[in-house]
């Protein structure tokens, strides 16, 4: 299905989860630019509509929660009769909550986990039958914090770093089915997870306060361009920016480092954070952030519809 080449994808079926906003949105109009069907899977079908018809008429919206094996199969199956078949999947859907381990909400950090790596192994096994099938290429977005472990975060480095070995293992049992296998890792990017996690009165402070480039933000528009480059060219690392590469090197000694680095400021943001909680509440403190976590605690606490197309009148 289509041609694979450096400058383009075009004609293959791309599905990106998390697709309604961040890096999955702005790799999706990406890849249509180049020529690609991409099918987007989400959780908040205002924004996936307003996605897909960014993305032109090839574009289709697909209301589903990665952490549901029903929606997701009839998600998948719903693209495969639409489009022929599967060329691309990218594992993309995530959520990032706010807290420190003795003091996190506890169904946040469980959420977490159940998204970011739970949600990448339903994503990947349900489309992986179509993948082989045309020698397809699977992205799994990880992260740099998989290979730095900073403090207030260990719900998402352990999924991430999850995801990373998941992404891993998996590039070695299909490469010899023609399948190539991808990991993403991006630093701190200009979306709304991160932008919400900037307003927590206790971890925002703390994220910018880190030493060295652990604290800038990049511009979304890098990584978009990046993932799109990357599933041209079937790469098997990518990084924004650049030097996470280089962190991918030697970042088994890293942990120490950065416990080392961060223990004064870690003290104080601990103590905060209970201060915080206190004030505001478990829940309102460690919650999971950004419009895409509010989407996702509300999948969690309701029944949504089962991976059901959007009807043209919502997309």
């Amino acid at each position: 299905m289509g041609t694979w080449g450096p400058q383009g994808v075009s004609g293959k079926v791309v599905v990106i989860t998390g697709a309604a906003r961040g890096i999955g949105a702005d790799a999706a109009r990406r890849l249509a630019r180049r020529g690609a069907k991409v099918a987007l899977i989400g959780l908040e079908p205002e924004e996936l509509r307003k996605t897909a018809e960014s993305c032109g008429p090839d574009a289709t919206a697909w209301d589903a929660d990665v952490t549901s094996w029903e929606q997701l199969g009839a998600a998948i199956d719903g693209i495969v009769d639409h489009y022929g078949g599967i060329d691309v999947v990218v594992a993309n859907a995530g959520v990032a909550p706010t807290g420190f381990i003795r003091s996190i909400d506890p169904s946040a950090f469980e959420r977490t986990i159940e998204i970011n790596l739970l949600g990448v192994w339903r994503t990947v096994r349900t489309a992986l039958p179509h993948i082989i099938k045309n020698k397809g290429y699977v992205l799994v977005v990880s992260s740099a914090a998989a290979l730095i472990h900073p403090p207030a975060l260990a719900a998402y480095t352990a999924s991430k770093a999850g995801a990373e070995a998941f992404g891993d293992s998996l590039r070695a049992e299909v490469k010899h089915l023609g399948v190539d296998v991808g990991v993403a890792y991006f630093s701190w990017i200009k979306t709304d997870l991160v932008t919400s996690a900037d307003a927590h009165p206790v971890l925002g402070k703390f994220r910018t306060s880190a030493p060295g480039p652990a604290s800038r933000v990049y511009p979304l528009e890098k990584v978009g361009q990046a993932v799109a480059d990357g599933i041209a060219k079937r790469s098997r690392v990518i990084c924004v920016p650049s030097w996470v590469n280089q962190l991918r090197r030697f970042h088994g000694m890293l942990p120490a480092i950065v416990e080392k680095a961060n223990a004064r400021a870690t003290a104080r943001a601990d103590r905060e954070m209970i201060a915080d909680i206190e004030k505001r509440g478990v829940e309102a403190s460690s919650r999971l952030t950004g419009p895409g976590g509010a989407a996702a605690q509300a999948a969690k606490e309701a029944i949504q519809p089962v991976g059901r197309e959007l009807p043209q009148d919502q997309r």
